[in-house]
């Protein structure tokens, strides 16, 4: 056991609360410090004793949460003080009422805000969702309950590694899934990037580490290439008498990952590793003509691409992000992006919506940030679904690409990529979406799925005999169209669920089913539907026959979690009481006592041994194991992480796993006998299926066997890369 030196921990205490008040001076009114100080005695009194996974005073992590809301997103006294006490409510004996009496009722608005929900959840329910929308229903009254937040979670992200490996997946999964999307939708570019590389590094180690290591490893080139790169630009610039910085800004580990992923390339072949970013000092009246001028400069040295040029200046974001981007050929036939910005432009960049109180009037992007939260609040006021419904349709509206469109008087209207004309409809006013038959885009006909381009000039066509249908919810993206569609169709759905319910209820009796809710959620996952109203409805219409539920009566899941008959299972912690150890020749070690159990492995990601894998408790099919990497995994572990058990291979036995292959290659002849030899006689695998496809010399193929491990995969993979013809084989991440 490790002597703790309380003497200097105290000390240590002192000297970071000292710490955080030399930051936060600059902008200390009279009595500030003395609030401070009393929010900080509070804290340090309620967390006595408590300590972190790490082993640190639980001080500490108060006082790192408004360190991060001083210096890097710039906030004030009200949110130093808040993050001070975002978690005595929670954690200790304090009430919300007693942080009223002793800090005012913004400070205790703030803290509840930022206070989870205890008690039990109904099944099917999510707490995490819960509280992401308790969260967001303060934001209507002061948005820094969600930039507090984010500043929290960025300490807990940081401080990840003392936690057990199933906690890092959940916490990890929930910041990408949630918090990372919100940061940058608030504009803080540089806390959605850390949040990003941090997901990445615990929750794919060794790619993290080796694409961290390859970076690291061309520094000196890139550095090199850099001052090349900048000497004729600078030299230009002097002439033209600006004060300006210019910055050689690495892209973050996160996404180049996602680069390669996406694209399906080798780290080799991302080519903007980094960015130019040219930051001009420039008073505000002179930043637009400035900004071109030095795109201008840039543009007579180095070819620029036409289809990359990004003015986000004279549109800004609707986060607030205002930036000329441009992405030119170097002289060594290698494409950089370049960014050109003022001061102003890069602080809102780096702090987002914090900075905008800073300029005020003369922030042109505020406006647009003003706009997305008051669609926020409308969302929250309109919201009467499930919270899990609602996180959905919350995450709807992060989107990073935006496309802007005009109305028939030039008025802009700025939606996320994707919308369309009754998007469009719906954001001029509910009756108009509600009515809408077709538009006139840049003056022609088109259909109400039709996909917003930026610069359309959009006429709504309305008719008074139309009304909103079920395929509607097909043709929109928006939150506020997709809850107005909903808000229709209710109110003709009702009747027909009452008959489905009535029907239901009946017919258990009929079939001596029990009618419980667990019978009802398993009659739910039995059709693969997201909610009881989907069940209702689906009855009500007709679609479920007597022959579904005499089938339904004699189902039995595969491979359910043994437990004794009167157990019901619901998540984690329960699961822990309840395992019942089987004797299996299974590697798969699960749970925190690492027992081997019952389990299904996932067809979503088709898991090996050797894989990075997580447990997930499921309502009718007991233990399922899922990838880290796994496509639903963040929504999983965002959603439902009270569900999520450890896992891990113990030992690799000679059993066979499925798993999908992608190779690309030239064609020529004998190729295909090649790969097959490689596959079934000299490694002896098992295929199950293989389809090639050729076109114009070029073929690709997916071969679907089966392996024993990640080991017996990676050495396959070596052996084709060899064949003659094969350029890449790669895993596919689902089937």
């Amino acid at each position: 056991m490790v002597e703790i030196d309380v003497e200097e921990e105290n000390k240590e205490i002192v000297r970071r609360y000292r710490q955080l008040l030399r930051n936060a001076k600059p902008f200390l009114k009279e009595n500030d410090s003395r609030a401070i100080r009393k929010a900080f005695n509070t804290a340090l009194e309620a967390h006595s004793g408590t300590r972190r996974k790490s082993g640190e005073p639980y001080i500490f992590h108060p006082i790192a949460v408004a360190r991060i809301c001083v210096n890097e997103i710039g906030l004030g006294t009200t949110s130093i003080i808040s993050a001070l006490l975002h978690d005595v409510v929670e954690d200790t004996d304090w009430t919300i009422k007693e942080i009223e009496r002793d800090f005012g009722k913004k400070i205790a608005r703030i803290i509840d805000g930022l206070t989870k929900i205890s008690g039990v959840f109904d099944q099917g329910s999510s707490q995490q969702a819960e509280n992401f929308r308790k969260m967001l229903l303060t934001l209507s009254e002061d948005v820094r309950v969600i930039l507090v937040k984010l500043a929290d979670r960025l300490h807990n992200m940081r401080t990840l590694e003392s936690m057990p490996v199933n906690k890092q997946y959940k916490i990890a999964s929930e910041t990408i899934f949630l918090y990372a999307p919100l940061a940058h939708r608030l504009g803080l570019y540089s806390i959605k990037s850390e949040m990003e590389d941090l997901y990445l590094r615990y929750t794919e180690p060794q790619v993290y580490d080796d694409l961290v290591s390859r970076i690291a490893a061309n520094k000196e080139a890139r550095n090199k290439f850099i001052k090349s790169f900048v000497r004729p630009i600078q030299r230009n610039l002097n002439d033209l008498d600006l004060d300006y910085v210019i910055k050689g800004r690495p892209k973050s580990v996160f996404s180049i990952y996602n680069k390669m992923k996406k694209q399906d390339i080798p780290f080799e072949e991302v080519y903007d590793l980094f960015a130019i970013r040219i930051i001009l000092d420039v008073p505000i009246e002179d930043e637009k003509a400035a900004s071109w001028q030095v795109y201008s400069t840039v543009t007579d040295y180095y070819k620029p691409n036409p289809d990359r040029l990004r003015d986000w200046i004279s549109t800004p974001k609707t986060n607030g992000y205002e930036s000329l981007h441009t992405t030119v050929m170097a002289r060594n036939g290698q494409w950089v992006e370049v960014q050109i910005r003022t001061r102003r432009m890069d602080e809102i960049a780096e702090k987002g919506y914090a900075a905008h109180w800073k300029y005020k009037e003369s922030d042109a992007g505020s406006e647009g940030l003003e706009q997305w939260i008051t669609k926020v609040r409308d969302m929250l006021e309109q919201n009467d679904s499930s919270a899990l419904e609602f996180v959905d349709d919350f995450r709807g509206n992060l989107f990073s690409d935006e496309v802007f469109a005009f109305t028939p008087k030039g008025e802009l209207k700025t939606l996320p990529r994707g919308a369309s004309a009754l998007d469009f409809a719906f954001d001029i006013h509910t009756e108009v979406g509600a009515k809408c038959i077709g538009a006139k885009v840049n003056q022609k006909l088109v259909p109400i799925n039709y996909t917003l381009k930026n610069g359309d000039q959009v006429e709504i066509l309305t008719s008074n005999k139309q009304k909103p249908n079920e395929d509607w919810l097909r043709y929109v993206v928006t939150s506020k169209a997709k809850a107005k569609i909903k808000d229709g169709l209710k109110e003709d759905k009702k009747h027909i669920v009452d008959d489905g319910k009535e029907l239901i209820q009946r017919k258990f009796k009929q079939f001596k089913v029990d009618s419980t809710v667990e019978t009802l959620e398993k009659f739910k996952a039995y059709f693969n539907l997201n909610s009881l109203f989907d069940l209702y409805f689906r009855a009500g219409k007709g679609l479920i026959e007597n022959d579904d539920f005499r089938r339904f009566k004699e189902y039995k899941p595969p491979n359910t979690l043994k437990t004794r008959p009167s157990t019901k299972i619901s998540d984690a912690k329960s699961f822990e009481k309840e395992v019942v150890k089987v004797k299996s020749d299974d590697v798969l070690l699960i749970g925190e006592d690492m027992d081997v159990i019952d389990y299904t492995l996932s067809k979503c990601c088709n898991p090996i041994p050797g894989d990075n894998v997580f447990g997930f408790v499921t309502v009718t099919e007991g233990i399922k194991i899922h990838r880290t990497t796994c496509p639903n995994a963040p929504e999983l572990l965002a959603n439902h992480g009270h569900r999520v058990v450890k896992a891990k291979w113990a030992s690799l036995h000679e059993s066979s796993f499925l798993a999908s292959m992608k190779i690309i290659g030239t064609d020529r002849v004998g190729l295909i006998n090649d790969i097959t030899k490689i596959i079934s006689d000299e490694l002896k695998v098992n295929m199950r299926s293989m389809s090639i496809d050729t076109d114009s010399g070029i073929f690709e193929g997916e071969i679907m066997l089966y392996v024993n491990d990640t080991r017996h995969l990676d050495l396959l993979t070596t052996k084709l890369e060899a064949v003659d013809g094969v350029v890449k084989v790669s895993r596919l991440e689902s089937k």
